[in-house]
């Protein structure tokens, strides 16, 4: 086994992290209090992405993010600078047992969707000039298929969009492809999309969900790996694209649960993406069987580390894992990181900023004893 010298990295990660009270206090006084400048805001962003960066650094990581200390949300920030997307804010919802759980926000399209603007350029350009020589700045971006998932075709508009085949898919494409060529003339070589919608696929509740807006879910992971794959075909060439699949992630709650079966044929051998981050933090996400639909050439992540709950995982236990996965796909095909980010929204997930190091230590080390 060798190390990579292209990422996706043995020792990968998600991205987001814990925000600093810091940074938290800053946001309360511009967005709530308005009491500070965009300009102040964004010099205690910098202040913090430097710290990030360095503890990624120190860590051991070879894959840098900002931390997406800029984002309260993982995706509405991004969708919403896209021309024609409107979006509202999630909110938590108290189910009768006293636990939480997240009602996702809603998302829709209002007028042909369009590259208005280099959304993540400048975030970009502060990332990179902080990062380290020899390693790889990363930028994550909220998956395409949110802007159809999430309101189905209701929640797309009909004169801008009277059929969605092929307009509606071939202009977000568009938008994406314009984004990720602004982010390469930038110099970034690594992204990664976020993609709640292919993990919702495989539980039963959220596919009756797609049934009851009208969609199949058996036949919605089909088109959504022809829609990413117009995205692709517009990638530059030298750059990585991946995609993160997640099951919700906020406030240590989460949002689906089930076997990647019903997706996995659609998602790694369809899609044209270089890598998959699967989430494999416990029993929701079954079994490794679906590795091996995995191609030659594609590589799947192991997110076995949980971001969840501060408890720390066992070496051993992560080995026996990455053995247990390897009967599914070859093990030069695999990777390790943790499931998901530490934050995917502003809020945070239930978990100490020194358990967010150990656990990323424990991949690192792990993957370092495992492919050398």
């Amino acid at each position: 086994m060798t190390a990579r010298t292209t990422p996706p990295f043995r020792a990968d990660h998600v991205g987001s992290f814990l925000r600093p009270g810091y940074l938290l206090e800053a946001r309360e006084q511009f967005f709530a209090r308005k009491t500070i400048s965009a300009e102040q805001l964004r010099a205690v962003e910098d202040k913090a992405i430097t710290e990030i960066v360095k503890f990624q650094q120190d860590v051991g990581l070879q894959s840098i993010t900002d931390g997406e200390f800029r984002r309260t949300y993982f995706h509405i920030d991004f969708l919403e600078q896209l021309g024609g997307v409107k979006t509202d804010i999630p909110v938590t919802i108290r189910k009768p047992d006293g636990s939480e759980e997240l009602a996702p926000p809603v998302i829709r399209v209002t007028d042909k969707v369009r590259h208005v603007k280099d959304i993540q350029k400048a975030d970009f350009e502060y990332l990179k000039s902080q990062v380290a020589a020899g390693l790889t700045p990363k930028v994550t971006i909220p998956s395409p298929t949110m802007l159809h998932f999430r309101g189905g075709r209701a929640g797309i508009s009909r004169e801008a969009y009277p059929e969605l085949e092929p307009a509606f898919y071939d202009d977000v494409a568009k938008a994406y492809g314009e984004e990720l060529q602004s982010l390469y003339d930038a110099g970034c070589r690594y992204v990664q999309m976020d993609d709640t919608n292919l993990a919702y696929l495989c539980d039963e509740k959220m596919r009756e969900a797609a049934r009851q807006r009208g969609d199949d879910p058996n036949e919605l992971p089909h088109r959504y790996a022809k829609f990413i794959n117009k995205v692709v075909a517009l990638k530059p060439a030298g750059m990585t694209l991946a995609m993160h699949l997640c099951r919700g992630n906020f406030k240590s709650t989460h949002a689906a649960a089930g076997n990647y079966e019903p997706v996995a044929e659609a998602l790694l051998a369809e899609m044209n993406l270089d890598a998959f981050f699967l989430e494999y933090d416990d029993e929701r996400s079954g079994d490794f069987r679906p590795l091996r639909f995995l191609p030659k050439g594609k590589i799947v992540v192991l997110g076995l580390v949980t971001t969840k709950f501060g408890q720390l995982e066992s070496k051993d236990g992560l080995k026996r894992r990455i053995e247990e996965a390897a009967k599914y796909a070859p093990l030069d095909q695999l990777c390790l990181s943790p499931q998901c980010g530490f934050s995917s929204t502003v809020h945070g997930n239930n978990i100490a900023v020194e358990d967010q190091r150990r656990k990323l230590a424990l991949v690192v080390e792990t993957a370092r004893e495992v492919w050398g």
